[in-house]
């Protein structure tokens, strides 16, 4: 966490996993103060040493995906959280000043590609959160068409839970269920095109949305990083092998592989060794490079 006497004006309220967020010592200031940290997580445990340079690339990637989706890709302009404001500069490129807005109680899951927990579900049951899937698909497989597959966000501590179409309309009513599946499932096409463009596969991704004070639901969060999505290289992924060489993804996927064989889970994690904190800073900073360039 950046030391609160570094920002002067802002007060910290709350650190998650990754994100810091402070609010203004002014009350009737509703901006808020969101700074990514270098900090990583997996197997629900914050590791150490964090990934050198990642609260910036998150930021960097997040701000550009918020620009194409403002109308910069030649899309419809969607709103987001975004104020225009610049942070203050101890953390100002690792840091957005956004709105305060209603966050809905849904993450809102695109899945284009079989791969992760819905390979599993699928090897078991033929379907990914309940959706029905055609038989013979392989694990890395495109699916006939993208998916929405909505998540309630837990309390703090507690796992997210996947949840079918008809419980989110009980959450949020059907009109804000069917907008939130739709808007989603708008973001994940042009951003899958726009990944395809530079060589690049958007196998999944998940977006977080809230609501303005004049009711319109409201791009938030992060949007698109190395964090939220699988990308994949279509080269490799077009020239098959192990899933593991068609799958290489540009996120923590190389943390996850060497503490799952350096820890049982049990106690506290070990130290990251630095080369597998450069190695994982190098994969965040490839997919900035590649899809900004």
């Amino acid at each position: 966490m950046t030391n609160a006497s570094a920002l002067p004006g802002w007060n910290h309220v709350y650190s998650g996993k990754v994100r810091d967020l402070y609010r203004p010592d002014d009350a009737g200031d509703e901006r808020m103060l969101v700074v990514a940290s270098d900090r990583v997580s997996a197997f629900d445990h914050v590791l150490s040493p964090g990934i050198p340079g990642k609260g910036a690339l998150l930021t960097s990637l997040s701000l550009w995906w918020f620009a194409q989706l403002a109308g910069a890709d030649g899309g419809r302009a969607l709103p987001n959280h975004l104020t225009g404001d610049a942070p203050p500069a101890p953390v100002a490129d690792r840091a957005m000043v956004v709105r305060s807005l209603e966050m809905q109680p849904i993450e809102c899951v695109v899945r284009g590609y079989l791969t992760g927990s819905g390979w599993v579900e699928y090897q078991a049951a033929g379907t990914v959160c309940g959706i029905a899937l055609p038989a013979g698909l392989s694990n890395g497989d495109r699916l006939p068409e993208p998916i929405f597959t909505p998540a309630y966000k837990a309390p703090l501590g507690e796992h997210d839970e996947n949840i079918s179409f008809a419980r989110t309309e009980e959450l949020v009513g059907a009109e804000r269920a069917a907008e939130l599946r739709d808007t989603s499932l708008e973001i994940y096409a042009r951003a899958a095109a726009a990944a395809e463009a530079k060589g690049l596969i958007l196998a999944d991704t998940k977006f977080e949305f809230g609501v303005d004070a004049g009711g319109i639901l409201t791009l938030a969060d992060e949007v698109l990083t190395s964090d939220s999505s699988r990308y994949w290289d279509a080269q490799t992924w077009a020239a098959g092998g192990t899933p593991e060489q068609r799958m290489a993804s540009f996120d923590k996927q190389i943390v996850r592989d060497w503490l799952a064989a350096n820890w049982d889970r049990t106690g506290t994690p070990p130290e990251l060794p630095t080369e597998i904190a450069q190695r994982t800073a190098a994969k965040y900073r490839e997919l900035l490079e590649r899809m900004t360039s």
